[in-house]
């Protein structure tokens, strides 16, 4: 792919770099160049640099007369010097790249499509946007069609070869080229940029921003600023959060795969916000006068002097009832139950929304009939890989991995997993004892989940490790085949990482106590109860500690971490830029200095996570929404920062959606259906409340004495008074008509919440299309088009034009 000095002659689109281009002196700079000051021709620009690392050692001159033991080597001072490597792709190199890759070529433009409904609503109400913002040097949109070099002529602005290919066609062509140039012996897989990278030959490999990302000192027109500068001012600024994100300037910028992900970031912050104001509707509704008034009448009628909650049955001399009971009923309300019906809805209809934005812009970006190619192998897979066999679609050798030998080992990765599931329990249990050893009320229930989390962070930290070991010990063949085994592994320990110990409060704490004199134990320890005011309550605190010290945490690495690998960075070119003194350093010097782009990978984990804590246990903390809504507007910014200006220019990669992570979402909300039945019936005293109303008082007079049962004669004795305990059952410990007709009714609210919300869900599912009806007209035309521009008789071509006429 290179043409070297005495090489036979390749043919202009084989070539990528003349490396015996005379046409303008070949100046040297001491840091980063190699000879190369005028290699590429002028009407060129640089597509993409590689960067190379030269350590040079010497002897360090000795001062006066200072000895020198025989026996002790001279010591020697390391010089380092930095090399890059500037590649631009000629016109016929781009054009037959663009034939083999399908890129989208221009055929007719069209007026860009409104994509906020918000502003389509405000429009029609003639009320003003603020949302709303005009950013500069929009993309022009474009019908296309697949492109084809014989078809040139039919494409818009084929004569300009200087700016007919956009920048992210162009690195995406050149980084192609680079993956497949072969630099060793192709039966060894050697080949590709990628594998030069993981062996050190290169330290890094990336196309070049624009330029720098402040605004000039000068005021200048919007229109003059380079597309960096655009999107640091119109979107990375904290004082944008609350415009809408220029998204066709971020795909235009970073390509489609990242537009998508800011794009779904954004969708999903906006519909927090309905679910937001509901769910802060409902907590307030539990603390108005008349919610007070009812959780005082509730408790009001308690016909004994002596009561207690808990396996202790401690006596509460005071007639005033416990604060904690209070505060749990305002807890725990219908208003609860409306919310997780509202949510289990709100998931649903989001998603499905989701997926007709996504066909929208996959669509207007031109990626809706996207598909990749067949995958090269990934280079650490060909390294390793122990045979050699031909690939059944491309017939090229490839390195190859038995499929059994791949599934013993993702079976032997399997039992890593859960011997680390386990461990993760064995935590949770550790925590449980905490809590019984120090039984300090809601001093426990804080601090052990503040515990919890710490554990959680950290356990999360080592298995992501741990899953990266085991993903490459797999030895899956493709880059996409391993990001999913990469995601599903650590998606699967994060999920009982994080909701282990909210699934323990929510549906086994108070599950296995016993009664007063035949105690349940764990290790000599009798087992958990729950306080006064019902387990919902503590499920709302651990909630609350875990969701927000994620978030908060989270938010805090992403500020500080970017800045110190930065800063690490720069130190360690700080020597060689001290040589180079009083010269301007140039752009690919100042994007060296730039930190890697990580990817995705952990902002997509950390949103899905949190969608999770919004539904599956919503019925318990109706301000998660709100929380996370907050989160979010900090994270859009946040993430933006990072890509515009700390990270180097991420190669642009196209994608139709968002990939596995809807299927993990959808995957959530069907859960979160599941479980949110099962809190409301088991955890909440919402089904005993209206069980009570229908038997007995409809005003709930006396409905605490009805939920408290008297403790056996024999223990009464033991502790000199009569005792009571939250339980329905008689004076020998045996469960009560009372427990056998609620259980009754909750299995039979379990049955029809599931049926009832799973039936609506599907109903709405058929009614809202997956591709709006405005699309398809759009993409009806966009075929029509495309066979005008294509077909091969120009005649056929005069014939169908006239009949639209």
């Amino acid at each position: 792919m290179l043409r070297k000095k005495g090489s036979e002659p390749l043919q202009d689109r084989e070539v990528l770099l003349d490396l015996d281009y005379t046409g303008e002196p070949r100046g040297a700079d001491c840091y980063g160049s190699l000879q190369n000051g005028g290699f590429i021709p002028p009407r060129y620009v640089s597509d993409y640099v590689l960067v190379w690392e030269v350590k040079s050692h010497r002897k360090r001159k000795a001062h006066g007369k200072e000895k020198v033991h025989p026996f002790v080597l001279p010591d020697r001072i390391a010089k380092k010097t930095i090399h890059y490597l500037k590649l631009s792709a000629p016109w016929e190199v781009l054009v037959f790249y663009a034939e083999e890759l399908s890129l989208r070529a221009p055929l007719q433009a069209q007026p860009h499509p409104d994509f906020n409904t918000s502003a389509q609503i405000l429009q029609k109400f003639y009320v003003p946007n603020v949302l709303a913002e005009t950013v500069p040097n929009r993309p022009v949109d474009y019908y296309t069609c697949a492109f084809r070099k014989s078809k040139m002529e039919k494409f818009l602005g084929c004569g300009d070869h200087e700016n007919y290919f956009t920048d992210t066609q162009r690195h995406r062509i050149v980084y192609e080229i680079l993956a497949r140039t072969v630099y060793g012996k192709r039966k060894r897989a050697e080949v590709g940029v990628a594998r030069l990278l993981k062996e050190g030959a290169f330290k890094a490999a990336f196309p070049l921003h624009d330029g720098p990302f402040e605004l000039p000192a000068c005021e200048i027109p919007p229109d003059q600023l380079n597309r960096r500068q655009v999107l640091y001012h119109y979107w990375a600024r904290w004082s944008k959060w609350y415009k809408y994100q220029p998204l066709d300037h971020i795909r235009e910028y970073f390509g489609e795969k990242i537009a998508l992900y800011f794009a779904w970031l954004g969708f999903y912050t906006a519909w927090l916000l309905p679910a937001a104001i509901v769910g802060t509707f409902v907590f307030v509704s539990g603390t108005l006068p008349t919610a007070v008034h009812t959780a005082e009448l509730v408790l009001s009628h308690v016909s004994f002097s002596t009561f207690s909650f808990g396996i202790l049955c401690t006596n509460y001399t005071s007639l005033s009832p416990p604060l904690r009971l209070q505060v749990g009923y305002l807890f725990d309300h219908p208003g609860t139950v409306f919310f997780s019906v509202f949510m289990s809805f709100w998931a649903v209809t989001f998603l499905e929304y989701w997926k007709r934005k996504n066909a929208t812009l996959a669509h207007h970006w031109d990626c809706m009939d996207f598909h990749e190619e067949e995958e090269p192998p990934r280079p650490e897979f060909a390294a390793m890989a122990p045979a050699m066999e031909e690939n059944p679609v491309t017939g090229v050798k490839e390195p190859y991995f038995p499929e059994k030998a791949r599934l013993s080992r993702m079976l032997t990765g399997s039992m890593v997993i859960i011997v680390m599931l386990s461990v993760v329990i064995i935590f949770l249990v550790t925590v449980i004892i905490y809590r019984s050893i120090v039984s300090a009320g809601n001093i426990a229930n804080i601090s052990s989940s503040m515990v919890n989390l710490a554990l959680i962070l950290l356990m999360g930290q080592v298995y992501t490790a741990l899953a990266e070991q085991l993903t490459k010990w797999e030895m899956h063949r493709t880059q996409t085949q391993y990001e999913d085994a990469f995601t599903f592994k650590v998606f699967i320990f994060q999920f009982v990482n994080f909701y282990s110990s909210p699934f323990y409060v929510a549906f086994f704490k108070g599950r296995f106590v016993g009664y007063p004199g035949h105690y349940g134990t764990l290790f000599g320890m009798r087992n958990e109860d729950c306080g006064p005011g019902g387990c919902l309550i503590e499920l709302a605190e651990q909630l609350f500690i875990i969701m927000m010290g994620k978030q908060l945490i989270n938010n805090v690495q992403e500020f500080v971490i970017p800045k110190v690998k930065a800063w690490r960075q720069k130190q360690s070119l700080a020597s060689v830029k001290k040589s180079q003194s009083g010269q301007e350093p140039q752009p690919w010097e100042q994007d060296y200095e730039l930190i890697e782009c990580e990817g995705l990978f952990d902002e997509y984990l950390e949103i899905v996570l949190q969608f999770g804590f919004i539904t599956i246990f919503v019925a318990a903390f109706p301000l998660a929404p709100l929380f996370a809504l907050l989160n979010n507007w900090a994270e859009v910014r946040l993430d933006a920062h990072k890509f515009v200006c700390e990270y180097r220019r991420p190669v642009a990669e196209r994608a139709q959606n968002i990939g596995v992570w809807f299927i993990i979402l959808e995957a959530l909300s069907h859960v979160s259906v599941i479980v949110n039945a099962f809190l409301i019936a088991f955890t909440s005293d919402f089904l005993p409340r209206l069980l009570y109303k229908y038997k007995f008082d409809n005003d709930l007079n006396g409905y605490v004495n009805f939920t408290l049962a008297y403790a056996p004669p024999s223990y009464n004795y033991s502790s000199h008074g009569v005792c009571r305990y939250k339980a329905f059952r008689d004076e020998n410990g045996n469960y009560t008509l009372v427990y056998w007709e609620l259980l009754a009714v909750r299995l039979g609210f379990i049955i029809a919440f599931e049926h009832v919300v799973f039936f609506v869900l599907r109903a709405i599912d058929w009614m809202v299309p997956d591709i709006p009806e405005s699309l398809e007209v759009k993409i009806k035309r966009e075929r029509y088009l495309a066979k005008q521009a294509l077909a091969d008789n120009q005649e056929a071509l005069l014939v169908s034009g006239a009949r639209v006429r």
